[in-house]
C-alpha cells in the first residue's frame, strides 16, 4: 500500500473515531458514501463525454490508417524503384521517407495528447460538480461524513449508505 493511500485510511479512521466521539456528546453520527467513478461515468455528462471522446478517437482512427497507407505505399514505391536508383538518390528518398515516418509519430503523438487533455478536462469539470452535489447533500441532510466508494480505502459499506444513484439524479437534473 503506498503512502497516500494509508494517510488516507488513517486521516478517515480518526475522522470517523472523532466523529463517533462527537456523535456520542452531540446525537446521531451520520454517514454516506459515493462511487465517485461510477457517478461520474453514469451521469448524462459522463455518458456524453465518452461518446464525444469517442467520435474525436474514430476520427483520429481513421486519419491513422490513411497516414500509414501513405507511408506504406511510399515505402514499396522506394523500395521498388531502389535497384535502379543512384545511391544518392536512393539515400535521399529514405531520408525523405525516415522524415515523414517522424513527422507522423509526432503527428499521432500531438494528436492522442490533445484528445486525453479534453477528456481530462471533461473529467475535471464532472467531478468538480459531483463534489459540489455531495457537498450540497451532506450539509443539507446532516451527514457527519461521506465517504468515497472505493475498494482500496472502503472495503464494505452497506447499500443504505450508498448516495451514488442520488448524486447521479441530482447531478442529471441540475444539468436540465
Amino acid at each position: 500500500m503506498n503512502k497516500k493511500k494509508v494517510g488516507i485510511m488513517i486521516a478517515m479512521f480518526l475522522l470517523i473515531e472523532s466523529g463517533l466521539t462527537l456523535s456520542m456528546a452531540f446525537g446521531e453520527l451520520k454517514v454516506g458514501c459515493v462511487d465517485i467513478q461510477r457517478a461520474m461515468n453514469d451521469c448524462q455528462a459522463g455518458i456524453e463525454a465518452k461518446k464525444v471522446i469517442g467520435k474525436e478517437m474514430e476520427k483520429l482512427q481513421k486519419l491513422f490508417a490513411e497516414r500509414q497507407r501513405e507511408l506504406q505505399t511510399m515505402k514499396e514505391s522506394i523500395e521498388r524503384q531502389a535497384p535502379m536508383m543512384r545511391p544518392e538518390v536512393r539515400e535521399t528518398k529514405e531520408k525523405e521517407f525516415q522524415t515523414k515516418v517522424r513527422d507522423y509519430q509526432r503527428w499521432l503523438e500531438d494528436n492522442q495528447k490533445e484528445i486525453q487533455q479534453k477528456g481530462a478536462g471533461m473529467e475535471r469539470a464532472i467531478l468538480q460538480d459531483i463534489q459540489k452535489i455531495i457537498k450540497k447533500i451532506g450539509e443539507e441532510e446532516g451527514y457527519t461524513v461521506i465517504l468515497e466508494r472505493n475498494e482500496n480505502i472502503v472495503l464494505f459499506s452497506s447499500k443504505a449508505i450508498d448516495l451514488t444513484d442520488r448524486v447521479i439524479k441530482a447531478y442529471d437534473g441540475q444539468k436540465k
